[in-house]
């Protein structure tokens, strides 16, 4: 694929300490289920996409965290944000797709290490309620008591 073709975007953490650039050949992602990315983040499971280290460059970089004697971690020690996974040998890295600066695009196209899935329930919640964070006012009264506008 020519580099006319790759998909430039940007991404970070929260505080904005570490940037990233990476160049994409598609906006394909992928869950990761088991139990050390459920721990990494905090979640049911990490959305990761996967980067060829070319395609990937550090603007101002992260901090690494040793997770395995095969992987290791980027994320940000000023925030705790976590930015993804590589493979102590490899040539690609996995960043979590919440670290976009606009994930809007990005598609799962399938699951990893599905033999730790807390509940199938976390696969389909099409039908649970949904709720706008800007209509929520307890919330809007927080950030009004700040004197910040919601982000």
């Amino acid at each position: 694929m020519s580099d006319a073709n790759l998909i430039e975007k940007t991404g970070g953490c929260q505080c904005g300490h570490v940037r990233y650039r990476v160049r994409l050949a598609n906006e394909e992602a992928y869950l990761c289920h088991c139990r050390m990315c459920q721990r990494a983040t905090g979640g049911f499971a990490a959305s990761f996409f996967n980067v060829p280290q070319a395609q990937l460059i550090w603007e101002s970089g992260p901090d690494w965290y040793q997770s395995s004697a095969i992987a290791r971690r980027p994320f940000c020690r000023a925030c705790g944000t976590p930015l993804g996974f590589q493979y102590v040998e490899g040539p690609n890295c996995d960043l979590t797709v919440g670290s976009l600066d606009d994930p809007q695009g990005m598609r799962p196209t399938s699951h990893f290490g599905i033999e730790h899935l807390i509940h199938e329930d976390w696969l389909d919640t099409h039908n649970l309620p949904k709720n706008r964070l800007d209509e929520y006012q307890p919330l809007l009264d927080r950030w009004a008591m700040a004197g910040i506008e919601t982000p």
